[in-house]
Formats: C-alpha cells, structure tokens, sequence
C-alpha cells in the first residue's frame, strides 16, 4: 500500500508543483493519476522512488515513510517504466532486461535467464535478446523497458506516460498486455498519463488531477462517468463526447450498441 499523506511540492524560486495532496493506492490495484500538463502527476509519481522530495508531508509504503529507506535500494526495489523506454543504447535487449538483477548482485548467467524468461512474459521474441533499442521498434522498447521494470520482482511498478510514444494501435497492444499481466501479477501499479480512456481501461481507480495536484474526482472509471463530480471533470473526461453517449438498437434480433452518431461500436452478450 502507498499512502500519500498532505504532500506539497514547492522548487526553488516558487514554482508549485503539488499543494497538499492526500490519497491511498491500495495493495494489488491499479490505481491511474490522470490530467493535463502542471497538474502534478509525475511529480508525485516520482515522489513514491524519491526521484522528488516532497515539501512537506509524507509518502509511506506499507506504513514506513521513503525517507527512511536509503534512496539507491529504494529505487531498485520499485518497478519503473517510462515514456521513452530509458533504455541504456550500448546495452543489448538481454542486458538492458537484467540491468537491475546485475546492479542488486545477481549473477550475470543467473540474471540473463530470468531476463529471457521476462522477455517471453512481455511478448518480446528471445531472438531479440542480442539487438540493441535503436534496432527495435517504438513498442517492442516500451516491452523491453516493462520486462526490465519487472525483473527484480518489485511488489510496486511505477508508470510515467509508458505508452505515450507509440502509435494508437500499438498503444491498444501494449494495453491489453498491461492488463493480462497485471491479471497474472497483482502488482501495486500506479499509472500516469494524460489520455482519460487509457486511464479508464487500465485503472482499478482513477484520481482525476486539477492543475497543483488538486483532486477533481477519484473513484472507479463507472463512478465518474455515471457522475462526473463537477463541470471540470464533465469536461475533462468528455461527459458529453458522442463516443460516450451510447445506446442500443435491435438490428436483425440483436441489439446492437451505437454511439452519439449513430455509428455501431459494438454487440451486446446474451
């Protein structure tokens, strides 16, 4: 369990990132921060690792407080997955996957085995494991860079726009891959991103963000589009877009689900 307790953000000459945030992500959830830019989800994202210290107040996981824990062991215990991959360029795919292994003191033939396995996990060939990134595509180094997140085991996984970077079909992909192995792991996963349907598909509970890291709305993705809690998030979440303004028609004895336009996007089960 994180639990952010009255966290505030001020960098030097003023600027306010976050302004007393308070929020708990349950254990094996997926808990989505979503909003636009300034609204302070990356800062507090990279408040749980240390990469930012708060202010003031506090972060704990499982009650003890971050600041507590040693900064470098703290960020090799938590899964971190960001837009860009972060993927070391000299490194081979292989290597890149064992990087943490290799830094917490595993051996190197011990570490490439398990990378191997993770690379399966995420959907990535073995027959990779030799290339480097800059040989791979967009998606396949956002798959190297979750396997690399995942292979000390962490109990947290950290997510910053991982998929902002792709284009919308493989972003769909690496979604459901998300998804299925979030089915298999249960890890405490806290998401980042800008895009309210990614936010909708992948999180057990959404925060909605205002600028300064301000809770617009939290509650699972029906809750806040049965009922928006006021007109930011109406907007913000597109309450009143076509694509969510969804009905039903009966076309040849079955009842088929169009959106505002009268375009099918779907069939409903018997």
């Amino acid at each position: 369990m994180i639990e952010f307790t009255s966290v505030a953000k001020t960098y030097p000459g003023g600027s306010v990132a976050v302004r007393n945030f308070t929020l708990t992500v349950p254990s094996h959830r997926t808990v989505a921060l979503v909003g636009s830019s300034g609204s302070g989800k990356t800062t507090l994202l990279r408040m749980v690792n240390r990469m930012v210290e708060p202010s003031s107040g506090r972060v704990l996981i499982d009650g003890e407080d971050v600041r507590a824990r040693d900064a470098v062991a703290l960020r090799r215990s938590i899964g971190y997955v960001l837009q860009a991959g972060g993927l070391l360029p000299h490194r081979t795919v292989l290597d890149n996957v064992a990087t943490v292994l290799r830094l917490n003191g595993t051996r190197r033939a011990q570490a490439r085995i398990r990378a191997t396995e993770l690379m399966q996990r995420v959907g990535l060939d073995p027959a990779l494991s030799e290339r480097y990134p800059a040989e791979l595509s967009g998606g396949q180094q956002q798959r190297v860079g979750v396997a690399r997140a995942l292979a000390p085991d962490p109990n947290i996984l950290l997510m910053d726009e991982p998929f902002g970077a792709v284009d919308p079909i493989v972003r769909r992909e690496l979604q459901d891959e998300l998804l299925r192995l979030q089915a298999d792991l249960g890890k405490t996963i806290v998401f980042v991103t800008h895009d309210v349907d990614e936010a909708f598909r992948l999180g057990d509970e959404v925060v909605v963000l205002h600028d300064h890291g301000v809770i617009a709305q939290q509650g699972s993705p029906a809750e806040i589009l049965a009922a928006p809690a006021n007109g930011f998030v109406a907007d913000f979440i597109g309450a009143d877009r076509a694509e969510r303004t969804l009905h039903e028609k009966i076309v040849e004895g079955r009842s088929i689900v169009l959106d505002g336009h009268g375009r099918p996007v779907g069939v409903m089960a018997p």
